[in-house]
Order: C-alpha cells, then sequence, then structure tokens
C-alpha cells in the first residue's frame, strides 16, 4: 500500500484506534476487533510489550489493514517499526529523527503538535497530517477549529480525549480524522475478550463521523 493510498484511507474512514495494552494478546485482540467491525487502522503503540511481532503478524493475517506504530520516540525504533512494514509513524511530539525516517522510506508520519508554532514546524517538516494532542486538555473542538483558520492547508487529527459526546464536535471544528483510544477500545472489553462491545463503539463511532461530515457537506462546508 502506498504512501498515497494510507493517507487517502485515513481520511476516507477519519478515525485513528490508538491501542495502549499491557500485552502483545490484548493488542492482537483490540486490533482485530476494530478491524472487523469496520475501521481496519489501528496504532500500535511502542509501549506495547512485542509490538512489533504483533504489527507483523497483523501485517501478514490481515493484509487490508493499515498497521501504525505509535510513540515512535527515536530513529532506531523508527527504523526497526519500517523493516517490519508499517504504514506510517506517528509520535506525541515532533520527533525529526522519526520524519527523517519516515521521509528517507516514503511513507506517512503523523507527528504530535499542541501549539501554532509546533503545528507549523510539524508542517515544514512533511508531516503528512498533524495530531493535535492532547486536544480535549486545551479547549477541545473549539481549539481545533481555531487552529484551522491559520492552518487551513493542513490536516488536523483531534486526539487525546475524544469521546462519542465530542466527536462530531471535532469533525465540525474540521478535523481530518480523530484519534481515539480507551473510548474505542475500553480495557475492561480487552480484559473480558468482549468483541462485541468494541465492534458496538466503532459502529458508533462511524455513524458519528459519517453523519456529522455528511451535515456539514449540505452545509457547503468542506470536512
Amino acid at each position: 500500500m502506498t504512501r498515497d493510498q494510507v493517507r487517502a484511507r485515513i481520511c476516507g474512514i477519519g478515525i485513528v484506534p490508538a491501542i495502549r495494552v499491557t500485552s502483545a494478546g490484548d493488542a492482537l485482540f483490540a486490533a482485530e476487533s476494530v478491524s472487523r467491525g469496520g475501521i481496519p487502522i489501528v496504532e500500535l503503540t511502542m509501549t506495547v510489550p512485542g509490538a512489533l511481532d504483533v504489527a507483523a503478524e497483523l501485517l501478514y493475517a490481515r493484509p487490508e489493514m493499515i498497521v501504525g506504530a505509535g510513540t515512535v520516540l527515536d530513529a532506531g525504533t523508527a527504523e526497526r517499526c519500517v523493516d517490519a512494514g508499517v504504514h506510517f509513524l506517528t509520535s506525541p511530539g515532533l520527533i525529526t529523527p522519526m520524519m527523517e525516517v519516515a521521509a528517507r522510506h516514503n511513507i506517512l508520519a503523523i507527528p504530535g503538535a499542541l501549539t501554532p508554532t509546533e503545528i507549523c514546524a510539524a508542517h515544514h517538516a512533511g508531516a503528512d497530517f498533524v495530531k493535535v494532542f492532547p486536544c480535549s486538555a486545551v479547549g477541545g473542538p473549539a481549539y481545533i477549529h481555531s487552529m484551522t483558520g491559520p492552518f487551513p492547508h493542513v490536516p488536523l487529527i483531534a486526539a487525546g480525549g475524544v469521546n462519542q459526546h465530542t466527536a462530531a464536535n471535532y469533525v465540525a471544528a474540521g478535523a481530518a480524522a480523530l484519534g481515539i483510544g480507551v473510548e474505542l477500545i475500553p480495557r475492561a472489553a480487552v480484559q473480558e475478550r468482549n468483541r462485541d462491545w468494541i465492534h458496538e463503539l466503532t459502529h458508533r463511532f462511524l455513524s458519528i463521523v459519517k453523519s456529522a461530515r455528511a451535515k456539514h457537506a449540505r452545509a457547503g462546508v468542506l470536512v
């Protein structure tokens, strides 16, 4: 899958599930559950034990999935992620060495940023998307909206605190996609291996994004 195809898929679905769990088995269950629920995209954080083995297994068993690596904080980790075959690299902040690795291998890069200066720097560093994190701590949808004014050309992913009550507002504010963790993949659902619970949440979030985009498209707003 090419960089452009990965970018288009993320834009099309509008949700990037973030998996931060305590075991490889939990990560596999969570990733497979959200994929079967209708979101074939996952961000496996590098804090997951054996995260790269999980990524490799998913890429082999579920070739339709977009598998990304999250919390990539240095060049060495980024290189290992690329060797494992991941489709994108992301981090909570602007990690220049990670961006350089992504550019060298021509894969999608999603650095984190918060302030206008950081968003501008991330864009100029070659970001495909900029993950505004943690957006809920600094105003939520209103903050995303305020950033789309000076940066209409920068695709923003709202991440950190996005939930069912706020997701539509983030879309309306101009977020290109939403980064969602435990609100989509509850820890209890993973521990109990409750796949139906996760499926229900994927359906809800997909419906929220679709409805919010349709509403603003009808209003003549490009989301």
